[in-house]
């Protein structure tokens, strides 16, 4: 019976559990648009923040869709190099969040800080979303796992998209 009630307990507790709902107005939320490389920040029914960033060097490089947040790292290690968190060479910078695009677990496309600050605002990465170091820590204080992300291009607004979406009223 503590095995069933553990269960039941660690699933509805989970941060990963809200990973099928729309996000609710007041949620948070992220739009990212690859059309102006920015990201716009939702909390509390309103826009908070936008962001500059940088993404993909070729439209298909940065999926789009709506993902989730799976998996949130401070100093993340770069695997493809070897490089440790911390590490003035790690082009991951300071903070990472993992999404679930294009069916991966959070590992392979994400939300991340950089050593080169000079490629925000540019067509530029493998496929993350890029962000000063500045932006990305103070964001990562902000959402949590299972946060929605939508990332697009288009001319909308991120008032119309937030409104289209759910994340305004």
């Amino acid at each position: 019976m503590k095995a069933i009630i553990a269960l039941i307990l660690t699933v509805t507790l989970s941060p990963i559990w809200p990973l099928g709902q729309n996000p609710l107005v007041g949620d948070p939320y992220i739009i990212i648009n690859k059309q102006t490389n920015e990201l716009a920040y939702f909390n509390y029914g309103d826009i908070q923040e936008i962001y500059p960033v940088a993404t993909g060097v070729s439209k298909e490089l940065t999926p789009e869709g709506e993902f989730s947040i799976t998996v949130k790292a401070a100093n993340p290690y770069y695997r493809k190099k070897n490089i440790p968190g911390g590490s003035p060479d790690n082009p991951l910078g300071s903070r990472w969040m993992g999404l679930n695009a294009a069916g991966t677990d959070g590992r392979i496309y994400g939300i991340h800080g950089t050593n080169n600050e000079q490629s925000i605002s540019k067509y530029i990465t493998g496929g993350c979303v890029r962000m000063y170091n500045r932006d990305v820590e103070f964001l990562f204080t902000k959402v949590p796992v299972g946060t929605k992300v939508l990332i697009l291009k288009t001319d909308q607004s991120f008032e119309e998209l937030g409104k289209l979406h759910g994340a305004i009223n």
